[in-house]
């Protein structure tokens, strides 16, 4: 029994890929948690809930939920069989025998049921706002890596469809939990998280491609898509995109918040001279490259938080 509980919680422990998901999810939940904390005058007690609860949302969800669904889907396929494993490559809970396909889909019907009743007695009781969290999570999760969807292994939809949706709705959850209405500080933040996350994930994927060319069904993300279209140069263009994006965004924001706009571009120009030398056929170079853009990801979180 101590060995199952010990393989179990080192399972856990893997599943979650706790560095990913406080440097996305958790940066996401601070950014517009902050300037209620700096700005506004909430107790610190139900401020600490809040984050407590933005957290172990984003663990379940994002952390837990999610790596179930992409573990047992990329097994099936054959991607993660043949992924370099670095950053990249699933949790390999199954790949190592931490844990069983059979496991992970008990545990991840399990959380899904208990998700799903959590949200329909929030709902009834009037608490919409996290009833909604907790739905649209569920479906950035499932849609993301589950039949009929399996918008992973689409270019484009995986990232817009799933990933986009449940990032900016916890980077809306603060506000929207715990103001009459959401301020626009609120939007512009979860809405250059959401695309950080994108942008670094699009690298993450980078090292896989020739695995997920090799999988039945081909897991054609964005990346794959881009670099059969412009060679191997192809495949920094989806990070490079979005990254973009933001540029593009904060350049606007810079109108009515010159201190955030500064650091948004600034990072986002660093994250985009790095993934322009990164060399992409090299899947070490490309997970040092990830591993700043983490960072550089949560930074900017941060210092959106604090510069409203």
């Amino acid at each position: 029994m101590s060995g199952e509980n010990t393989l179990s919680f080192k399972g856990m422990g893997m599943l979650l890929r706790v560095v990913a998901v406080v440097t996305s999810s958790v940066a996401t939940a601070i950014s517009t948690w902050l300037p209620l904390l700096i700005h506004y005058e909430f107790s610190a007690v139900r401020l600490l809930l809040l984050l407590v609860l933005l957290i172990s949302g984003a663990f379940l969800i994002h952390g837990a939920l999610t790596h179930i669904f992409n573990d047992i889907t990329d097994f099936e396929s054959g991607t993660d069989q043949h992924s370099p494993a670095l950053l990249s490559g699933g949790s390999r809970v199954i790949q190592t025998g931490v844990m069983s396909v059979g496991q992970l889909r008990k545990i991840g019907s399990i959380l899904t049921m208990s998700l799903v009743i959590l949200a329909v007695l929030l709902a009834v009781v009037g608490q919409m706002e996290l009833a909604i969290l907790i739905v649209v999570g569920i479906w950035g999760a499932a849609s993301y890596s589950l039949r009929p969807f399996r918008f992973a292994y689409v270019p484009l939809a995986g990232e817009w469809l799933s990933l986009f949706p449940s990032m900016l709705l916890l980077g809306l959850a603060a506000p929207w939990l715990m103001l009459e209405t959401i301020p626009a500080w609120g939007w512009q933040n979860a809405f250059i998280n959401a695309l950080w996350c994108m942008s670094w994930v699009m690298v993450h994927h980078i090292p896989d491609m020739e695995a997920d060319r090799k999988a039945s069904p081909v897991k054609r993300t964005s990346v794959v898509w881009s670099a059969d279209i412009f060679g191997m140069r192809g495949a920094r263009y989806p990070a490079i995109l979005y990254l973009v994006l933001i540029g593009v965004f904060a350049l606007l924001m810079m109108l009515t918040r010159p201190a955030a706009g500064i650091v948004v571009i600034t990072l986002v120009a660093y994250g985009i001279y790095l993934i322009v030398k990164m060399d992409p056929s090299d899947p070490e170079a490309v997970t040092s490259a990830e591993k700043k853009l983490l960072l550089l990801a949560m930074a900017t979180a941060v210092g959106l938080g604090i510069f409203i």
